[in-house]
């Protein structure tokens, strides 16, 4: 795995791969994303990784692929790039595993593994299909900016308050339905 500056790509650093710690091993895969945000066009051999990267789930919300969530900035046929959600994402090491595992398992072997941190990811990049996703699995997803509605995924009220900034994982708080008194994660902008 490489660390890259989009500023200056002569300063890629080699990172070491770490641990799996965690992930799905069950083989399962979430259902394939049509429309995923290409920032490159795609040549030959990309439509096929960008499939196999629509089948990895984000371990800490399983119900929306990677491709869905935005961390997948650039494929090439030598090269796949990700941004992760935020710096220091413990969740980092093990989607790269995960990225690596299901490369090599569809006979991409030699396909490099990139973390770029320019430009930071924002919530903004997740797509259409991956805040239907979050909603269905009980996560309200971000709102545009501007807005102060959260909604509700279970009832869809926007009668909702913040109970806690800090929720069960760092990019997400815990908020609460006033109408149907349910608690909910709300995935949190940036």
């Amino acid at each position: 795995m490489v660390i890259v500056d989009d500023h200056d790509r002569s300063k890629a650093l080699p990172v070491d791969g770490g641990g799996l710690g965690g992930g799905d091993a069950s083989g399962s895969t979430p259902p394939y994303v049509e429309d995923h945000p290409h920032p490159a066009s795609p040549i030959e051999g990309e439509g096929q990784i960008w499939e196999v990267l629509a089948s990895v789930p984000d371990p800490e919300v399983p119900a929306v692929s990677i491709v869905d969530l935005g961390i997948v900035r650039d494929v090439r046929p030598d090269r796949v790039a990700l941004t992760p959600t935020y710096t220091g994402c413990p969740a980092t090491q093990v989607i790269e595993t995960m990225v690596r595992i299901a490369l090599d398992k569809a006979g991409f072997e030699n396909v490099q593994i990139e973390t770029t941190l320019s430009p930071p990811w924002t919530t903004d990049w997740i797509t259409p299909e991956g805040r239907e996703k979050l909603r269905a699995y009980g996560i309200s997803p971000p709102v545009p900016a501007g807005s102060r509605a959260v909604e509700c995924p279970q009832c869809g009220s926007s009668h909702t308050q913040e109970v806690s900034r800090f929720g069960s994982t760092p990019c997400k708080a815990l908020w609460r339905c006033r109408d149907c008194l349910e608690p909910f994660d709300h995935f949190k902008c940036h």
